[in-house]
């Protein structure tokens, strides 16, 4: 009799840097660039790319202590579960994969959405023909995420290769344009560092941060990686080192060659930057180069989120049919064709920043500022010692994290909050019913006591 089919470790350190890598770069720089600037109002707007930096890096420390401890499919819902401990873990990883079964489809749209905003600049369309394109690109992903894992970290590879390629181009046209270090030479010009600036550093950060998000896209792979417990801290530091300096030198590029009120005004202002300087021809090519990012951004997505449902399912605290793996092919399909029909929806009903801030407010509570606080307890309940990766700076590194994360989250504005915060109730009062029906009330399990 033939085993059950399960997931392998196929993914390379190579492949998985490439995996988060896509993710992070996407359609995101290119989209909000104009709108960090705009927000800013000065060329100060670089320090709202820094602060995304610094709280990947960060942040990225407490992935990696758990990423390499935990290196199973899920990530987060592997974290929170083991983090909060019998008592609590059930309920904190149900509240995960209850969150993501709306913002990961809303991830997935956004790059979408933002593919189908860039496209308009090669062909004007309407809003109904670009709802159709959004829309046909998340069915195009599905399609192409329904094959083998070895074959998608081939593809992976392909893809990262053209963002890179993108990216590089930018840069070095503001280079050899001649005034290339001008903005980094302005960016204290007119600064007051007050109560003005901090609430528009907040506000700005909350869209940079949005671009950083992906460097733990590993995480949710944990199960395919090969060596993960070396494999997976260092996919996720060399994606953002790598990332954070293409972020950087892209805007200062962009900025050393248009004047600030235009890339505070511009919805392609990319495709305008590489127009300004080498015509219309070369802006047109290089918006097929965002297009194929913004393409590679929802492949590396879909592909990682479509582990969590997979990996809940399997443990016995998600809907059974999520667990089945392709009987040939090894992957969660189940899943990743559910979050891809909700992600379809989910594209031809939203804006584009709409969706940036609900996505940040969704998640920041339970899976970041959550998964910070599971990893203190974690660590006084197992101690140092059970950990395969361990940060430097513990605990100010995790306390770091969660003070910043805090901050973003009350930056989206009182609408992104209340609607994140129902999310929660909303899926706390789904646990208990589960429970109730189940007999597993998580205060009544064998050998806990209050």
């Amino acid at each position: 009799m033939s085993e059950h089919p399960k997931l392998e470790r196929k993914i390379s350190l190579l492949q998985a840097t490439a995996i988060n890598m896509t993710d992070m770069v996407g359609i995101g720089p290119f989209v909000v660039l104009s709108v960090v600037a705009e927000t800013m109002q000065g060329p100060w707007f670089l320090y709202a790319w820094i602060a995304g930096a610094l709280l990947s890096v960060v942040d990225a420390m407490i992935w990696s202590q758990l990423g390499s401890t935990y290196p199973l499919a899920g990530g987060s819902y592997n974290f929170l579960k083991e983090g909060y401990g019998p008592k609590w873990g059930k309920l904190m990883s149900f509240l995960f994969v209850w969150q993501t079964m709306i913002q990961a489809p809303l991830v997935i749209a956004s790059a979408a959405i933002g593919f189908a905003q860039y496209f308009g600049y090669i062909v004007h369309v309407n809003d109904w023909q670009s709802k159709c394109i959004s829309g046909s690109l998340v069915i195009l992903i599905v399609i192409l995420l329904y094959r083998k894992i070895e074959a998608i970290g081939k593809i992976s590879v392909l893809l990262w290769v053209g963002v890179l390629i993108t990216l590089l181009w930018i840069i070095g046209g503001g280079i050899f344009h001649g005034h290339f270090l001008q903005p980094v030479k302005d960016i204290n010009s007119g600064l007051r560092v007050d109560h003005a600036f901090a609430a528009a550093l907040g506000f700005a950060s909350v869209k940079s941060v949005y671009s950083y998000l992906g460097y733990y896209n590993v995480c949710h792979l944990g199960g395919e990686i090969i060596n993960p417990q070396k494999n997976i801290p260092k996919s996720m530091f060399i994606s953002i080192a790598g990332i954070a300096v293409l972020y950087f030198m892209m805007n200062v590029s962009v900025a050393s060659v248009l004047p600030l009120e235009q890339i505070q005004k511009s919805k392609f202002v990319v495709s305008e930057f590489i127009q300004r300087l080498s015509g219309s021809t070369a802006a047109n090519i290089a918006t097929v180069l965002i297009l194929w990012v913004a393409f590679a951004s929802v492949f590396s997505a879909t592909l990682g989120y479509s582990r969590i449902p997979y990996a809940a399912a399997s443990d016995g605290a998600f809907f059974k049919i999520f667990a089945k793996l392709h009987p040939t092919k090894h992957f969660p399909h189940i899943s990743l064709l559910v979050l891809g029909a909700v992600a379809f929806v989910f594209s031809l009903l939203f804006k584009l920043r709409d969706v940036i801030d609900a996505i940040l407010a969704m998640r920041i509570l339970i899976q970041f500022i959550g998964q910070g606080i599971g990893l203190l307890w974690l660590v006084k309940r197992k101690g140092k010692a059970h950990f395969a990766w361990r940060m430097p700076l513990y605990p100010l590194s995790v306390i770091l994290a969660i003070l910043i994360w805090v901050y973003i989250f009350f930056s989206t504005g009182e609408k992104m909050m209340i609607g994140g915060l129902t999310v929660i109730v909303l899926g706390a009062i789904a646990y208990l019913i589960k429970s109730h029906r189940n007999k597993e009330w998580p205060w009544k399990e064998k050998g806990i006591t209050n």
